[in-house]
């Protein structure tokens, strides 16, 4: 008898604390939403791949160009948040060395210009949660840069099921760096079993973005794309911008530092300076119809692409460009924007292979499955090896500006509801501006190209079905409960 209630006591226990850390409050200033300040000299970058019919490759890649450009021309500040920061790939594919390329850019600027301030921010999966160390974390303090590895138990659980189970009993025995006895699934040093106990907690620090200062004033970026060497030949979009959302992106960040014990308050001054001469460039170089933009985190992302979506009717245009689609507030909102009579274009990554190993398909082809059916054209990234690995909604109304949703947020739960930390920008410009143009042209150009036109970029939704009701409700069940790495 006393066996039972030891045991119901501590189901109960494991259910109060899956619940409570679903659903507890979120850390001071996660979840930020910047108010529309007016859109300065931006510029979009974009990486693709492609594939000839003669098998020969191309890769027309601008992100981590303008990024090493950035943190070239930088002269008192940087700040980069990245997620995957290593050297992770295949074999047998030539890869750009991006982690190695991006750690000698910024210990290059570092002695260059020994004053400068440069923080490093990333997510503990570049060191197996604490199982390993980092090379290029390790070559970065050495030349006295900071870095922060994000501290993820304060965001909310993902995946309860297991995270309620790791809370009460796996967390408490740390990790440590030199006892690793088991082979790594993203690295070549051994691991301790307490990483991959980590591991199922399935939520992360997510974010893709630089902010520096220039001559001319502060630069950001925001974008898709991760200094992973196996990710360099990923299709991915960024945009650059000045003006008064840079200091918006210091101050989410600010609460990044914040939440995983690093003294935040350094970026006060960056803070205060980023907003004096971003109200000046604002005030002096924008104009109406360059447009205006507004940063995003977490939640925030998701509210502003299901009111993008849900704005969509009669003669208005809808172009999802994503890596994963499975959030279930946005596909209804889709389903129901075709009803309302919207033009819509869904372009997918058809999710069947990551870095050398097979995938099942989910979620996108049983997504993809839903909306074909509902009469919404579907296509396919024409992927070999890599990934289509942008996250881009366009809204074209009939009347008035283009706006354009992108960043580091896939439009999945474990992205939207708060779990990963995420950080996208939202822009509302004219249709004929460079960035409006060049964003619908991503798409365009991708859509247009295949199977028949050289190079084949994307390939029709038969090519990619999975219609097996089997798997669909495998998705559902995935995407609801968090037992997913989506």
């Amino acid at each position: 008898m006393m066996l039972k209630l030891l045991f119901t006591l501590a189901g109960v226990f494991l259910l109060g604390t899956g619940i409570y850390h679903s659903h507890k409050a979120l850390p001071s200033g996660i979840s930020y939403q910047g108010k529309p300040v007016p859109l300065v000299d931006p510029t979009l970058h974009t990486d693709t791949t492609e594939h000839y019919p003669d098998g020969t490759e191309v890769r027309q890649h601008e992100i981590f160009d303008e990024v090493f450009r950035l943190i070239a021309g930088a002269k008192q500040f940087v700040l980069l948040d990245m997620f995957l920061y290593n050297s992770t790939k295949p074999e047998g594919v030539p890869h750009r060395p991006l982690a190695q390329q991006l750690t000698d850019a910024l210990i290059a600027r570092k002695q260059a210009l020994p004053d400068i301030e440069m923080i490093v921010i990333s997510d503990p999966l570049n060191t197996m949660y604490g199982g390993t160390s980092s090379d290029w974390f390790e070559q970065l303090r050495q030349a006295g840069i900071t870095v922060v590895v994000t501290d993820l138990r304060p965001l909310r659980d993902s995946n309860p099921t297991w995270s309620a189970l790791w809370r009460v009993v796996f967390q408490w025995f740390g990790n440590n760096a030199e006892n690793g006895w088991l082979g790594n699934a993203l690295g070549e040093q051994p691991v301790t079993l307490r990483s991959y106990l980590a591991l199922p907690n399935f939520k992360a620090n997510h974010r893709k973005l630089l902010v520096t200062d220039q001559a001319e004033g502060f630069r950001a970026l925001v974008t898709s794309a991760n200094p992973h060497d196996g990710s360099s030949r990923h299709s991915n979009l960024g945009v650059s911008f000045s003006g008064a959302a840079v200091a918006d992106v210091l101050l989410s960040e600010q609460a990044v530092m914040a939440m995983s014990g690093a003294d935040a308050s350094v970026l006060n001054p960056w803070i205060d300076r980023a907003r004096a001469l971003g109200a000046k460039a604002s005030a002096g170089d924008a104009t109406p119809d360059q447009g205006v933009i507004r940063l995003l985190t977490e939640s925030a992302i998701r509210d502003q692409a299901l009111d993008m979506i849900n704005r969509a009717g009669n003669g208005d245009r809808i172009d999802l460009a994503m890596f994963y689609l499975a959030h279930r507030p946005v596909v209804q909102s889709l389903l129901s924007a075709r009803a309302r009579g919207a033009r819509l274009r869904v372009l997918l990554d058809p999710n069947n292979e990551a870095f050398g190993h097979d995938k099942s398909g989910i979620p996108n082809r049983q997504v993809a499955m839903e909306l074909h059916r509902a009469g919404v054209p579907v296509r396919w990234c024409n992927t070999k090896g890599e990934q289509c690995h942008s996250k881009l909604l366009i809204l074209r109304p009939a009347a008035g500006n283009t706006e354009v949703l992108l960043g580091s947020a896939n439009f999945t739960r474990r992205n939207l509801d708060d779990f990963n930390l995420e950080t996208n920008v939202w822009i509302s410009a004219s249709s004929a501006t460079p960035t409006a143009r060049k964003a619908v042209d991503f798409v365009e150009r991708q859509w247009q190209h295949g199977p028949d036109a050289a190079p084949v970029l994307s390939l029709p939704y038969e090519v990619g079905a999975d219609e097996s009701r089997l798997k669909y409700w495998r998705y559902r069940l995935m995407e609801a409960s968090g037992l997913s790495t989506f």
